[in-house]
C-alpha cells in the first residue's frame, strides 16, 4: 500500500486505551436534560426518550484504529418509531462515520439492525439484518473493528470532512423484530447501509455490539459473530477512514417519521417513558492527544487483524439468513451503477 512505510513512525506514536469500565470515567452524556443517567458505581448507564426529548452520550476519548465493545439492552416491547445508535463519527462536512442503528417496531416483531459506512462524507452503503435473539431481554455485546485494511462496525471523527462508522436500532410494534442498521460514512459521504434482523431479543438481556477497525478493514460484529466487513480499498481509489480520530457516541431518539415501516407506525406515547441500557464499554483501541495517537511497541491483536476462510464463512451465513437490506443490491437506488466497492470481493 503506498503508504505502508509511514506505520512505523505512526504505531511509536499511540497510547492503548484498555481499562475496566467506569462511564463515570469514560463517557459524558451531551443531551437529554437528566434523560441519561450513569448508576451502580459507574457499571451502569441508561438513556430515556419521552414526547419532550431523547437522550445521548459521547466518549472523552478519540481513537484511530481499535476494537469497541459495548453491552446494551435495547427498549423493550411497542419500541416503533424509536432508534438507538452507537457510533463512531469524526468532525464536519466530509467526515468519516461507522453506524450501528437499532429500528424499534411492534412488540412481538424483530427488531432490525442496520449499518453504513460512509467516507468523505458519502455514505448509500447500507446492510440491514434481523437478529438472532431478542435484544431488550438482556445485554449483548456489539463491537466495532477498525484497522487500516477493514471496517467490522461505529465510531465518529469532526470537521467537515468527517468519518463515523453506526450502529442503529430501529424500534418496532411489540411482537415485531428490530431492525439494526449500520453505516460507515468516509470524509462526510455515507449511504452505505445494511440492515440486519436480530436471531435474539434485544431487549430481553445484554448484548456485546463490537466495531473492529485497524489498516485492514471495519468489522461490526455481535456477540462476537461478524456481521459486516468494510474493507479498506484505497488502491481501487475508494476512501477508506485512516487520518481522523473518531468519538464514540450514542443516543435514543425518536424518528417515526421514518423508522418503523417506513413511517407508517408512529411512536405510542403512551408507553414512554422508553428506556435502553449500557454496561461493560471497553475501549482496546489508539487514543488520540493533541492530534498525535499512536498505539506502545507490542502491537494488539486487532491492529494487524484480518478475516481468515472461518470467519468469512460465518459473516456470510449471518448475512445470509438474516440481512434484510443491502445498498449493494438496491438497483432503483443506483440506475447509474453500483458502488464501486459492491463489485469487489
Amino acid at each position: 500500500m503506498a503508504h505502508s512505510y509511514f506505520l512505523p513512525l505512526f504505531l511509536s506514536l499511540i497510547v492503548i486505551s484498555s481499562v475496566s469500565a467506569n462511564f463515570h470515567r469514560d463517557v459524558e452524556i451531551t443531551w437529554g436534560d437528566g434523560r441519561g443517567q450513569i448508576t451502580n458505581n459507574g457499571e451502569l448507564l441508561t438513556l430515556s426518550l419521552d414526547k419532550s426529548s431523547g437522550s445521548g452520550f459521547q466518549s472523552k476519548n478519540e481513537y484511530l484504529f481499535g476494537k469497541i465493545d459495548m453491552q446494551m439492552k435495547l427498549v423493550p416491547g411497542n419500541s416503533a418509531g424509536t432508534v438507538t445508535t452507537l457510533y463512531l463519527k469524526s468532525p464536519g462536512t466530509t467526515w468519516d462515520e461507522i453506524d450501528f442503528e437499532f429500528l424499534g417496531n411492534l412488540s412481538g416483531d424483530p427488531y432490525t439492525l442496520h449499518t453504513n459506512v460512509y467516507t468523505q462524507g458519502k455514505g448509500d452503503k447500507e446492510q440491514q439484518f434481523k437478529l438472532w435473539f431478542d435484544p431488550t431481554a438482556d445485554f449483548h455485546t456489539y463491537t466495532i473493528l477498525w484497522n487500516p485494511q477493514r471496517i467490522i462496525f461505529t465510531l465518529k471523527s469532526k470537521g467537515d470532512t468527517w468519518d463515523e462508522i453506526d450502529f442503529e436500532f430501529l424500534g418496532n410494534l411489540t411482537g415485531d423484530p428490530y431492525v439494526m442498521h449500520t453505516n460507515v460514512y468516509t470524509k462526510g459521504k455515507g449511504d452505505r447501509e445494511q440492515q440486519f434482523h436480530l436471531w435474539f431479543d434485544p431487549t430481553a438481556d445484554f448484548h456485546t455490539y463490537s466495531v473492529l477497525w485497524n489498516h485492514h478493514h471495519i468489522v461490526f460484529l455481535v456477540d462476537g459473530i461478524p456481521i459486516r466487513q468494510f474493507k479498506n480499498l484505497e488502491h481501487r481509489r475508494i476512501p477508506y477512514p485512516k487520518m481522523q480520530p473518531m468519538r464514540l457516541y450514542s443516543s435514543l431518539w425518536n424518528a417515526d417519521q421514518w423508522a418503523t415501516r417506513g413511517g407508517l407506525v408512529k411512536t405510542d406515547w403512551s408507553k414512554a417513558p422508553f428506556t435502553a441500557s449500557y454496561r461493560n464499554f471497553r475501549a482496546d483501541a489508539c487514543v488520540s492527544h493533541t492530534g498525535k495517537p499512536s498505539c506502545p511497541a507490542g502491537s494488539p491483536r486487532w491492529l494487524s487483524h484480518r478475516f481468515d476462510l472461518t470467519a468469512e464463512n460465518n459473516m456470510r451465513v449471518v448475512q445470509r439468513k438474516f440481512m434484510v437490506y443491502n445498498y449493494c443490491t438496491d438497483s432503483k437506488r443506483f440506475p447509474q451503477g453500483f458502488p464501486k466497492e459492491c463489485g469487489i470481493h
